[in-house]
């Protein structure tokens, strides 16, 4: 795979797990300059209807700290053309549960216009916020 300069993706990153540094490692691994964008609160709200359980200036301060990455940015919406334009990165990387997704598919489409290039890494299986969520919550019902 080639090397880009500039890498753009994004993330909720609740609750930081084994699969959020894999796909940072990964998409650090293919390009020079690492952006990563963290979801605030309101996007999640609105597009989860839940709130994250680690507040965004955790969350940012967390992605922050991670060596893999060059720098972090808000995500107050899910426009990646918008971002492409703000951002002027080479190539965006997504886990590959997102493939074939109307939002990735037609941001795959029009980036490719601009010579960006969507990068699908292999979604980690084992772990994922939602099912740490569920862990966590029920336990919180055993213990009442």
């Amino acid at each position: 795979m080639k090397k880009y300069k500039i890498g753009y993706t994004t993330g909720v990153y609740d609750m930081f797990h084994i699969g959020h540094l894999n796909l940072l490692k990964r998409a650090k691994e293919n390009c020079e300059y690492l952006i990563v964008g963290v979801s605030t609160d309101e996007l999640v709200y609105k597009e989860k209807n839940k709130i994250p359980i680690i507040p965004f200036e955790d969350r940012v301060e967390i992605i922050k700290s991670i060596r893999y990455v060059d720098e972090v940015v808000p995500q107050y919406d899910k426009d990646k053309i918008a971002a492409y334009k703000k951002y002027k990165f080479n190539a965006m990387f997504v886990g590959d549960d997102w493939k074939g997704k109307p939002l990735f598919k037609n941001a795959e489409e029009i980036l490719k216009q601009y010579g960006v290039d969507v990068i699908y890494f292999p979604y980690t299986k084992k772990i994922s916020s939602t099912k740490l969520r569920k862990i966590i919550y029920n336990e919180c019902d055993e213990e009442k």
